[in-house]
C-alpha cells in the first residue's frame, strides 16, 4: 500500500515555490483560465461534453485540460529518471490540478516533488506489478473475473468478478500472493462493440450470407435496411464475424424486395458504405440519382464496384414471383451481395436485389429503391448530417421560431437573448437552418438552480442541427455557434407543453 509524504511534501513544496524552482509549465492551475498565452482550444464539443459528463462549470473544464496538458511531461520526465523504482502516476483533484507520481525508493521524494509532482512510496514498482497481472491472466479463469487492471492508487492487480469465492480461490492457487491481488464484485460484463457498415457481410443461420444496406434507427432502436429476400420476419442475424447481431423486424418479398433488421446494442448504425478498400464513404441523404447517373454498389462477395443508373421503376420477374419499382443498372453483382448499398456520390440509392452475370464478364443488377424501405416501415437513414438517426435537419411544423445572425465565432442565446420556462417534463425539440457554407452549431442548455449546464449538443459540420432531448421541468434556452462562416439563421423549436403563464419566481442567471 502506499505510504503518503504530506507533511513533509508540504514543507518541501513552500521551500521550493518560494525558491522557484518548480518550472512555471508544472505549477497547477486550481481556479480559473490561464492567460491567452497558455490558453488552449479544444476540439469541438469537448469542453460541453466535460461540464456534463464531469459536472464541471466550463472555467473548470478549461482549467482541467490546461493542467493535464502542463503536468504530462513532468510525469514523463519524472517516469524515465525513476525508471523500475517507478510505481505508477494518476491526476487527482477536481481540475487535475496535482499530479502523484510513486515510487519505490524514499529516497526520490524530492526530486519528485520538486519537478511539481507529489510523491508516495509503494511496495511494488510498476515493472513488478505486470509480472503479477501476466501471471493472473495465466493462472485464472474465466470464472476468476472478466476484468483484471492494475490500480495504481492501490499498488496492487484489481480482479473484477460476480464470484468473489470462486475468484479468491483461484487468486491463493495462482501463487501470485494474495496482498498483491484483491477480487471486488462487480456485475460487469464486457462485450466487444461494432458498427454496422454498408456492404458488410451478414449471416442468416449458419450458411446463408447477405449484405448490410443502410444504417438506419427506428425511433430509439438501432437497425440497418438490406433485400427482402435475404430472411423472414423473426430471423436472427450474426454479423460478419460471427458475432450475434440482430433479428428481422420486417420482409417483404416478392412484390418488392426489402426488409429491416433490428441489431443489439453491441452494434451502432454508421453513416457509411464500405468501398472495398478497407475505406468508407459517407452517406449524406437519399436523393433519387437521374437516369445516366454514376452510381456504385457495395457488397460483401465482389466489393465495391460502379456504373451507371439505366432505367427506374423496372419490373422482374424471379422465380419466386414478380418485383415491381426497382432501378435497373450495369452495375456488376455476384450470390453474397444481396441486399448491399447502392450510392450515387454521397446520397443512398437503394439495396441490391438481383441481377444477371457477374463481376468477370459484367452484368446488370437491379436494386429496391431506399425511400420506399423508409417509409413503408417508418425508419429513419443515419446520415452524416445525423449520425444519431434522429431524423432530417429539416425544420418544418415547429410552432416557435427564434431568427438572427452571426458572425464567425460568435454565439447568440434564443430565445431573444433569454430563455423559456417548461412546466411539464417531455421532448424538448429544436432544429437549426444556416447558410450553406456555415458550420453553425446548436446547443440545448437547462439552469440547475446554480448555472447553465448543456444536456444536448448538435455539432455536425453541416449549417442545419438538430436536437431532440426529454428533460424534466424547469428552465430552458438554446444557444446557436458559429464554429466557421458568418450569416442569418433561424431555430425553430417546440416544448413538451404550453409554457407556464406564470412561471415561479425567477431566479438569478448567469451566462
Amino acid at each position: 500500500m502506499p505510504r503518503r509524504y504530506a507533511a513533509i511534501m508540504g514543507c518541501v513544496l513552500a521551500t521550493t515555490f518560494t525558491a522557484t524552482a518548480v518550472p512555471a509549465a508544472a505549477r497547477p492551475l486550481t481556479t480559473g483560465v490561464a492567460t491567452t498565452a497558455t490558453t488552449m482550444k479544444p476540439p469541438p464539443g469537448m469542453l460541453a461534453a466535460m461540464q456534463r459528463d464531469l459536472h464541471l462549470t466550463a472555467e473548470q473544464a478549461q482549467a482541467r485540460l490546461l493542467n493535464e496538458t502542463r503536468l504530462a511531461p513532468v510525469e514523463a520526465q519524472l517516469r524515465a529518471k525513476l525508471g523500475d523504482r517507478f510505481g505508477g502516476s494518476w491526476f487527482t483533484g477536481t481540475v487535475a490540478q496535482t499530479l502523484v507520481v510513486t515510487t519505490t525508493t524514499p529516497a526520490d521524494l524530492p526530486d519528485i516533488i520538486a519537478a511539481g509532482a507529489r510523491g508516495e512510496v509503494v511496495t511494488r514498482s510498476l515493472p513488478d506489478l505486470h509480472k503479477a497481472l501476466a501471471i493472473t491472466d495465466a493462472s485464472l479463469s474465466t470464472a476468476g473475473g472478466k476484468v483484471r487492471f492494475i490500480d495504481v492508487k492501490s499498488n496492487r492487480i484489481v480482479i473484477l468478478t460476480s464470484d468473489l469465492l470462486a475468484t479468491e480461490d483461484e487468486i491463493e492457487a495462482s501463487g501470485v500472493g494474495a496482498n498483491a491481488v484483491q477480487a471486488v464484485h462487480s456485475a460487469e460484463s464486457p462485450r466487444l462493440l461494432y458498427d454496422v457498415v454498408g456492404g458488410d457481410a451478414y449471416y442468416i443461420g449458419t450458411t446463408s450470407r447477405c449484405s448490410v444496406g443502410f444504417s438506419v434507427t427506428k425511433g430509439t432502436q438501432n437497425a440497418f435496411v438490406s433485400a427482402g429476400h435475404c430472411g423472414a420476419q423473426g430471423k436472427a442475424t450474426t454479423g460478419f464475424n460471427r458475432v450475434l447481431q440482430g433479428v428481422f423486424q420486417g420482409s417483404t418479398f416478392p412484390d418488392s424486395d426489402f426488409a429491416w433488421v433490428s441489431v443489439n446494442d453491441g452494434w451502432t448504425p454508421r453513416p457509411w458504405v464500405s468501398n472495398g478498400a478497407g475505406e468508407t464513404v459517407d452517406v449524406a441523404g437519399s436523393r433519387v440519382a437521374i437516369e445516366g447517373a454514376s452510381v456504385c454498389r457495395s457488397g460483401s462477395t465482389t466489393g465495391w464496384h460502379c456504373g451507371t443508373i439505366q432505367q427506374l421503376n423496372t419490373s422482374v420477374t424471379y422465380s419466386q414471383g414478380t418485383v415491381s419499382g426497382l432501378t435497373r443498372t450495369n452495375v456488376c453483382a455476384e450470390p453474397g451481395d444481396s441486399g448491399g448499398s447502392f450510392i450515387s456520390i454521397d446520397q443512398a440509392q437503394g439495396v441490391t436485389s438481383g441481377g444477371s452475370g457477374d463481376c468477370a464478364s459484367g452484368g446488370v443488377t437491379y436494386f429496391q429503391p431506399i425511400g420506399e424501405i423508409l417509409t413503408t416501415y417508418g425508419l429513419t437513414l443515419t446520415t452524416t448530417a445525423n449520425p444519431s438517426g434522429t431524423g432530417a435537419n429539416t425544420c418544418t411544423g415547429y410552432p416557435r421560431i427564434a431568427e438572427d445572425s452571426l458572425t464567425v465565432g460568435s454565439s447568440a442565446y434564443q430565445p431573444r437573448g433569454r430563455r423559456y420556462y417548461s412546466a411539464f417534463g417531455g421532448v424538448h425539440s429544436g432544429c437549426l437552418n444556416a447558410n450553406d457554407n456555415t458550420d453553425f452549431d446548436l446547443y440545448l442548455q437547462k439552469w440547475n438552480n446554480r448555472a447553465w449546464v448543456t444536456v444536448a449538443a448538435s455539432e455536425s459540420p453541416h449549417p442545419d442541427e438538430r436536437i431532440d432531448y426529454t428533460g424534466t421541468a424547469g428552465y430552458y434556452r438554446y444557444r446557436v455557434v458559429s464554429s466557421s462562416g458568418s450569416g442569418p439563421y433561424s431555430l425553430e423549436y417546440r416544448m413538451p407543453q404550453r409554457a407556464q403563464v406564470s412561471p415561479p419566481a425567477a431566479p438569478t442567471f448567469s451566462r
